[in-house]
């Protein structure tokens, strides 16, 4: 499985619950998650998608725990399994 079909399916089931998964490009900022979700409720996650198997680069790391000490939740997704985990967190 590509991380496209695993981003389109982030994409299709945040929709479904009434979310958004926007692309999230932040220009002079290297390393950034994929995804910006926004669930009802005030709910906000940032999403890093991979293939099955791969791991985030050092750089994305870093970004990654900045905006973990700023308090957001930044969640490395590979798998649809793992989209549907994260519904089942954030719903919480």
């Amino acid at each position: 499985m590509r991380e496209k079909e695993i981003e389109e399916y982030l994409r299709d089931q945040i929709k479904s619950i009434g979310g958004k998964a926007y692309k999230f490009v932040s220009p002079g900022n290297v390393g950034v998650p994929d995804r910006l979700v926004l669930l009802p409720g005030g709910v906000i996650a940032f999403v890093e998608l991979k293939a099955p198997g791969k791991k985030p680069t050092p750089i994305q790391l870093a970004q990654h725990k900045k905006i973990s000490n700023l308090g957001f939740k930044v969640i490395v997704i590979a798998s649809k399994a793992g989209v549907d985990e994260l519904i089942r967190v954030l719903k919480e």
